[in-house]
């Protein structure tokens, strides 16, 4: 499909159109839509074709076009997901899910589709924040500020002087960032590859743009526009990215929302937890399935 800019999304859908609940998974920046891969694992398995299933690789990820440096925002990847749902699973119930820049991505879709917040019962919020991102350290308190700022720069000029099957051969770079920045314990070495792949991947574009506009992200008060919808927040102990306090901040902005902690895990919880993560996602489903159902059933 194309975006409103002009350029292809690659999308993929399980279950009917007219499903009475339609699960939106918005994926981790310079990653696609195999961060959900478990998930939609856990939720075929257990709904079948009964919910409809969206994942999507956003501009400049995986088979999407490549965009360019100023169109890579958190705006832009709100309208995205504002024409996938359109297009997609424009009637029923909607559950949104987001990691990372997919969870900035729901906050922006609040200011930028306030007519889908209504249809919206269930939202889950992984390993994300609602701003002050400028202030993360990666742990680093003395060097953080300026090794958070040379590692995408770094990451773009990689690949922008090495092609892609030359970074795969020699991932060395790609890999140290990886482990030491976005995975706690235990490190299942098949998520790792996975990881590091989606990031080779990445057009420089990518990294360099959605950065800038990681440090310009402020979105807390949107979040006022989920009051009372069932939200929960997760966050791993060891999450560097968006530590503990920024998915704190996110559920106290959201009444009624549960915050949850995973001991040891790092930023990738789809991945490295990926069972809690597809469990709290069902229990958000299971809940928009109950009045759902029940409207058909009134209908009928």
């Amino acid at each position: 499909m194309k975006t409103d800019d002009g350029l292809d999304l690659h999308v993929t859908t399980h279950g009917p159109a007219d499903a009475p609940v339609s699960v939106v998974l918005a994926h981790c920046w310079t990653a696609d839509e195999a961060d959900w891969h478990y998930q939609v694992r856990d939720l075929l398995t257990r709904y079948g074709h009964d919910v409809r299933i969206l994942t999507w690789d956003h501009r400049g990820h995986g088979r999407s076009s490549a965009a360019p440096e100023q169109a890579c925002t958190i705006t832009h990847l709100a309208r995205d997901m504002g024409a996938v749902i359109d297009a997609h699973a424009p009637h029923g119930r909607l559950v949104l899910a987001g990691h990372s820049i997919g969870g900035m991505t729901i906050m922006a879709l609040a200011q930028e589709r306030p007519d889908l917040v209504e249809r919206v019962a269930g939202l889950l919020f992984v390993s994300t924040s609602s701003g002050h991102l400028d202030t993360v350290t990666l742990g680093l308190p003395e060097t953080g500020p300026l090794i958070k700022s040379q590692i995408p720069r770094m990451l773009a000029i990689r690949a922008r002087l090495h092609s892609r099957s030359r970074r795969r051969r020699s991932p060395g770079i790609e890999r140290r960032v990886v482990t030491r920045f976005l995975f706690g314990d235990p490190l299942r070495p098949r998520d790792v590859g996975l990881v590091v792949d989606q990031l080779i991947a990445c057009p420089p574009a990518t990294m360099s743009g959605f950065y800038r506009d990681f440090m310009t992200h402020e979105r807390t008060e949107a979040l006022a526009a989920f009051d009372d919808v069932p939200t929960v927040v997760l966050v791993g102990s060891r999450d560097l990215l968006t530590p503990p306090r920024h998915g704190r901040r996110i559920a106290g902005a959201i009444r009624g929302a549960r915050f949850v902690v995973c001991p040891g895990a790092g930023h990738m919880l789809p991945l490295e937890r990926d069972r809690l993560v597809s469990d709290e996602l069902i229990g958000l489903v299971d809940g928009a399935l109950v009045p759902a159902v029940r409207a058909r059933g009134r209908v009928g």
